[in-house]
């Protein structure tokens, strides 16, 4: 069925949460995890997680009180305190494991794949597709399979805000680390994507959080409603291409389940149809977030209101 489309809205809001809310750290304390991680080991410098679970889980009350609503609706019941514990470590633990695999020791990981097949399906095709994630796991871990694939090329599309922020945490774990990133909110930002494209890339993008003044659709996630971007979706219309979902999710110790699930084909949908094909894309990928939220809820790593009531407007 085509989806309704009143559900496609435009808000006219303030900045959204998120925005405002910036991650606390410094490069000069990553410098130091980093030293200290690499050369104390994954196990012994893990030790120290658990100090830092548990400051934020103390004195991070916003980012708490956040959790514990998220973690309601995704086990169905009312988290105890060590299910909210949880949720903070996994967080601390996919942001300390960035240091050993954008320095490149996989070794220190198992990881398994779920799509494998779908992947490279569309590396035999000849031609780029999106890759769509969302604040959930761990990135890293999906572009550590991109790097030891000879041939593979992903790219990263993001505003240039977050860009910034990306390439410092690089420069501060691995100064050589040097990944290519799309600055989106550029006049050539289209040009540059269908460049990497057409030259068979995957292009990574996150399409879970909205900068509060953009196409939002409304879906349903977890029993309540909630906005997200029509953007991502739009690009890949526009540009006739192949979306698959994508999430690097962390399973205990040292193990990450890797998972590729189809979200739509654009390649053959008419631009009179383009707008009831942007819905149905982003209602599948809300679809695949209210699934892995319900299978794996402590990789979510959205610590704001994401389910924040708005108003919005009806696009004409």
């Amino acid at each position: 069925m085509a989806p309704d489309p009143t559900n496609l809205v435009e808000t006219r809001q303030k900045a959204a949460e998120w925005i405002g809310s910036r991650e606390r750290g410094s490069t000069g304390l990553l410098r130091l995890m980093a030293f200290l991680s690499l050369r104390l080991g994954r196990t012994l410098s893990r030790t120290a997680l658990y100090g830092i679970a548990v400051y934020f889980f103390l004195f991070a009350p916003r980012a708490r009180r956040q959790s514990r609503r998220f973690l309601r609706r995704a086990l169905g019941r009312a988290p105890r305190a060590r299910d909210r514990f949880r949720h903070v470590l996994n967080f601390a633990t996919t942001i300390h494991d960035r240091v050993y695999l954008i320095n490149e020791q996989y070794d220190a990981f198992r990881i398994t794949i779920e799509g494998e097949s779908l992947m490279r399906a569309q590396v035999a095709l000849g031609h780029g597709a999106f890759l769509i994630g969302a604040h959930m796991g761990s990135f890293e871990v999906i572009g550590s399979i991109g790097r030891r694939q000879p041939g593979i090329q992903v790219s990263m599309a993001m505003y240039e805000d977050n860009a910034r922020k990306i390439n410092s945490i690089l420069a501060a774990i691995n100064p050589k680390a040097k990944p290519d990133i799309i600055s989106l909110g550029h006049i050539d930002a289209m040009l540059r994507l269908a460049e990497r494209l057409d030259r068979g890339a995957f292009v990574g993008i996150l399409g879970d959080r909205t900068l509060g003044e953009e196409p939002v659709h409304e879906v349903t996630i977890l029993g309540e409603r909630a906005y997200l971007p029509t953007g991502p979706m739009r690009a890949a219309a526009i540009l006739r291409r192949s979306v698959i979902f994508m999430a690097g999710l962390y399973r205990g110790g040292n193990h990450y389940h890797v998972v590729f699930e189809p979200v739509a084909d654009f390649s053959a949908v008419a631009p009179k149809s383009r707008d009831a094909a942007v819905g149905a894309a982003v209602e599948r990928y809300a679809a695949l977030l209210d699934q892995y939220c319900r299978s794996d809820p402590y990789n979510w790593f959205n610590f704001f209101d994401f389910w924040r009531a708005t108003t919005p407007k009806p696009t004409p």
